[in-house]
């Protein structure tokens, strides 16, 4: 542990201005709060924010942020306050330490929920400044490095769980490979321990026979480079064992199918020599082909810029070697923190565009569960890069899509989106996207997100806008249900009913307006009894226990899966006689009135529903049987072709010698196109058997 001249000394060695009495208060006030308090290795507990304190000095941070590491857990851990801090060490320590303190009032949340709501508040504060990710990280890889002193295992699987998903990713997004990668190896000893135990014996075993092998490596490049009269530093290293097995699964082999487990860094004076040295080692080493990178000039969103090439060495060992500059090499390990200036006065830039998505996919998400899979999306590792016309550059997670591009270039373009092209060729917009691709967004003035899109979109980004949007509209359509069944239910009353009446009504049930009345009404909150006592109060003395609807209800201009859903029993058309049952936090399901599941929901609140004038368009289901003979199958696509019926999904459902059964849903307009398709397979030769199932 550093003593606490030992800190003053550090910081004063790089910042001289720094205020000694400043941090030697800071320091004998954690330890003064901490006091007894002992960690799980039995170490004092103030040994911990004095070591992320330290880890704050190796990355050369102001006196703000040492402070605020050797203060972190004062707030929650101790009778300290954010106000004693702000009295002590000023607004701006108060700040940051609010920032990084962990949420302890919430333990007895669930899981997913009290991790969701430590991570919204870290992105929140992260937002106004980075020096408050900062410290986290180092807090973090500090609590890594004594994980092992925790007794319960489920207790150290969770927390490396944690660092994995978040953390280690975090910080990579900013730039912090030694962090991360330090991150990634801990957490894998705890959630892989025996594949961390396989392959670093497997590695110590190669370490011992390979008779000094890195090192001559490393010698042979550096001499090929200094023939052609460069002078670099080349260095070699394994990789670790976590990056090992991560390759491992993710392309199925075994430890010794691996084979480029040694990487090299290239070190020159400036970005001319990175490719210069590029050049004579392809013409030195057989190269890999497809295995080139130049992040130079492309750099990733956190600022990382290196050249990366495969080599074959001696004809059949494969060898990744990284090209870089000194400067870029010191970007590379420490990132942001790497360019924290302090004669300079900068500070580091918390609107970067990485950032800003993560708040905006705070502000959208909905639940702890959307928060964390939204947030573990927008923090995804592996990146390909893709182009807008006029050339803008746009990193997204492997296997994006066009509607994912939308979505990372503007919200309101992803959400305008209709159509893509890519490369210059109309592209369905599902697909996905490869290194390279100019994307051409085509947007519709009144388009809006559909629900479709989230079986394919692999942003956090784009997943948060389009579930808000559904959202929105969900609202929307409920609530124009709830008017409906309003003024249905306002027709029964003796009395006519005005705007002011209605909101009286809202008040009396205690609703802030009228359209959350409306929403509540539609999404069955009130019964139809409870809507009328808080219009017209005493209205239902004389009434009969149950009241019955008196009209029926149109759905028309309502959209299938937002405000209702079509049953997947009867798959209702327009023009079948429907109804509608009421569940309570499912909304409307909309059933054929000869539906047989209907028995199952006597006890549910039914609705008399209608089409509405004109409605258009919906999915139905049939039950065709077809001879067993070549043909038969291109008869039946050629009815649904000539009748204008689009297939959705077809299935084989029984198959015998002489019948093939299927089961086949169908776009159609209306109960009249549905028949006809139907009377057109009877009649075809190749139909032994069809109804409506």
């Amino acid at each position: 542990m550093l003593r606490q001249y030992e800190l003053v000394e550090r910081v004063k060695g790089y910042d001289p201005n720094a205020d000694e009495a400043l941090l030697n208060r800071a320091y004998v006030y954690t330890v003064q709060k901490h006091g007894t308090q002992k960690r799980a290795s039995g170490d004092p507990y103030f040994s911990h924010p004095v070591e992320v304190a330290g880890l704050m000095t190796d990355l050369q941070l102001d006196q703000e942020t040492i402070i605020t590491a050797l203060l972190h857990d004062t707030v929650e851990d101790t009778l300290a306050t954010i106000e004693d801090v702000e009295k002590n060490f000023g607004p701006e320590v108060a700040r940051l330490v609010d920032g990084v303190t962990k949420l302890s009032k919430i333990e007895q949340m669930a899981e997913n929920e009290r991790a969701a709501e430590n991570l919204r508040k870290f992105l929140l504060a992260m937002s106004e400044d980075l020096r408050v990710l900062l410290v986290k990280l180092a807090d973090r890889l500090h609590n890594m490095r004594t994980l092992h002193h925790i007794k319960s295992p489920e207790k150290r699987q969770r927390i490396a769980r944690e660092t994995m998903d978040i953390y280690a990713p975090l910080a990579e997004r900013v730039g912090m490979y030694e962090y991360m990668r330090e991150m990634q190896l801990l957490a894998f000893e705890q959630l892989e321990p025996e594949a961390y135990t396989t392959i670093t014996k497997r590695l110590e075993q190669l370490r011992q026979s390979d008779n000094g092998q890195v090192d001559r490596i490393a010698l042979d490049i550096k001499q090929a480079l200094s023939e052609a009269g460069m002078e670099v530093e080349v260095k070699g290293r394994e990789k670790h064992p976590y990056s090992i097995w991560r390759k491992m699964a993710e392309r199925h082999l075994p430890f010794e199918q691996v084979s480029d487990i040694m990487a090299f860094r290239v070190v020159t004076e400036n970005p001319e020599d990175c490719y210069r040295a590029l050049g004579i080692l392809h013409r030195t080493f057989q190269f890999v082909p497809g295995r080139f990178k130049d992040y130079i000039s492309t750099p990733k969103n956190n600022g990382y810029k290196s050249l990366h090439t495969t080599l074959f060495y001696d004809q059949s060992m494969r060898v990744e070697v990284q090209i870089r500059t000194r400067e870029m090499n010191q970007t590379n390990e420490f990132g942001l923190a790497a360019h924290w200036a302090y004669k300079q006065g900068d500070r580091p830039d918390g609107a970067v565009g990485w950032l800003r998505d993560l708040i905006e996919i705070v502000d959208a998400s909905h639940d702890a569960e959307e928060l964390l899979e939204h947030t573990k999306l927008a923090i995804y590792q592996d990146r390909i890069f893709a182009f807008t016309p006029r050339g803008a550059l746009f990193q997204l997670p492997k296997g994006a899509t066009a509607v994912d591009f939308a979505f990372a270039v503007h919200t309101d373009l992803g959400a305008q989106t209709v159509g893509a092209k890519i490369n210059g060729r109309h592209m369905p917009l599902r697909t996905p996207l490869g290194n390279g691709d100019v994307v051409e967004i085509i947007k519709g003035k009144n388009a809006q997100p559909q629900l479709s899109w989230l079986n394919f979109v692999v942003t956090g980004k784009a997943r948060a806008a389009i579930r808000r949007s559904l959202r929105l509209k969900e609202r929307d359509e409920v609530a124009e249900i709830g008017q409906k069944l309003f003024d249905e239910i306002a027709e029964r009353l003796p009395a006519k009913i005005g705007k002011k009446a209605i909101r009286q009504a809202a008040e009396r049930l205690e609703f802030e307006g009228v359209e959350d009345l409306m929403y509540a009404i539609g999404s069955s909150k009130l019964s139809d009894r409870d809507v009328m006592e808080a219009i017209v109060p005493g209205s239902t003395a004389d009434m009969p226990e149950e009241l019955s609807q008196e009209r029926a209800i149109s759905i028309k201009g309502l959209t299938p899966g937002v405000a209702f859903d079509l049953a997947e029993c009867c798959h209702p058309v327009p023009g079948d006689r429907i109804v509608g049952l009421r569940l309570k936090g499912v909304g409307v399901q909309v059933h054929a009135i000869d539906c047989l599941e209907l028995a199952n929901g006597v006890d549910i609140d039914w609705l008399d529903l209608s089409w509405g004038e004109r409605s258009n368009g919906a999915v139905g289901r049939l039950s065709v049987v077809l001879y067993n003979r070549p043909g038969t199958l291109a008869d039946m696509a050629g009815v649904f072709a000539r009748n204008n019926a689009n297939v959705i999904n077809l299935e084989l459902t029984q198959r015998d010698e002489l019948f093939h059964s299927y089961e086949i849903d169908l776009e159609v307009k209306d109960l009249a196109h549905l028949t006809r398709i139907v009377s057109s397979l009877r009649a075809s030769d190749a139909v032994a058997q069809t109804d409506r199932s």
